[in-house]
């Protein structure tokens, strides 16, 4: 793979903010790049942040013109991508964080929305799926939502706490409503 060393990540922003400008929506990771399999040198820990050559990105402007143009290909590498060139990058468990819920109603009609370390919206519903995986050496719930694309946010634990606060029992499955869409969050004997 080819390293594109920039010491500074406006830089790198710069390139790709340019080529994302001349399509805001690039085709999946590997159609009509002219450059490709270049590796960015950026890392998203599991608590969110993002890392350029293992130094924190503190801007979150370029936060989010990188999350613009984040890609996940068919293998579960992530990528970014633009109609010119694209770059994998290293995330350790999801891409984005969900740091807030708001709820509205309840029971199906309810509506949860939650919001991403990026500040993207996002409704759960059944294109916007909630899933539940539990941790194979604490057993300890790891809840995630889906963004888009793929591309799934961790719903941090006070969030996860306050959906549990509005779930619910159906069919012996303890979980939640939103948009018209039943969530297993675990079992009923929780």
């Amino acid at each position: 793979m080819v390293s594109t060393m920039t010491k500074d990540p406006a830089h790198l922003a710069e390139r790709i903010g340019g080529r994302a400008a001349a399509s805001p929506s690039p085709s999946a990771p590997g159609r009509g790049v002219e450059e490709d399999c270049r590796e960015f040198g950026l890392r998203i820990a599991r608590d969110g942040n993002w890392f350029y050559h293992g130094t924190p990105i503190g801007r979150k402007s370029l936060i989010r013109l990188f999350s613009s143009v984040l890609r996940r290909d068919g293998e579960g590498g992530y990528w970014l991508a633009t109609p010119a060139e694209r770059g994998r990058i290293e995330v350790e468990d999801a891409p984005f964080v969900a740091v807030e819920l708001t709820a509205e109603g309840a029971g199906p009609g309810q509506r949860l929305s939650f919001r991403t370390n990026v500040d993207d919206i996002v409704a759960a519903d059944a294109s916007h799926p909630i899933r539940v995986v539990l941790d194979g050496a604490t057993g300890e719930p790891r809840p995630y939502v889906m963004v888009r694309d793929g591309l799934e946010a961790l719903i941090l634990r006070p969030v996860f706490y306050h959906l549990v606060e509005r779930g619910e029992t159906k069919d012996g499955d303890f979980g939640v409503w939103s948009g018209g869409a039943f969530f297993k969050l675990g079992e009923a004997s929780w």
